[in-house]
């Protein structure tokens, strides 16, 4: 797990850090993994994330429908999950 841990630590500075819409649901796709204990709910975080902060720049044509879809599908998973 620890090298997994540091093979996916390498990666962090490939992200575009100055691009608001970018790092904040990297951010929090990163700091969810280990304050849930889950990989899975830190991505489905990211999900969430990415498409809100889209908006938020006014570049929602830029996404794909798909994340739209798992944006929906992830909200409603943790509605029921509460």
């Amino acid at each position: 797990m620890i090298i997994v841990g540091v093979l996916m630590a390498s990666t962090l500075k490939n992200i575009d850090w100055d691009q608001f819409e970018i790092a904040v649901p990297a951010f929090l796709t990163i700091a969810a993994m280990p304050m849930t204990y889950s990989i899975a709910t830190g991505i489905a975080i990211g999900f969430i994330f990415y498409p809100i902060t889209m908006l938020l720049k006014g570049r929602a044509k830029e996404i794909h429908p798909i994340m739209y879809f798992l944006f929906v599908i992830f909200i409603l998973y943790f509605i029921f999950l509460a």
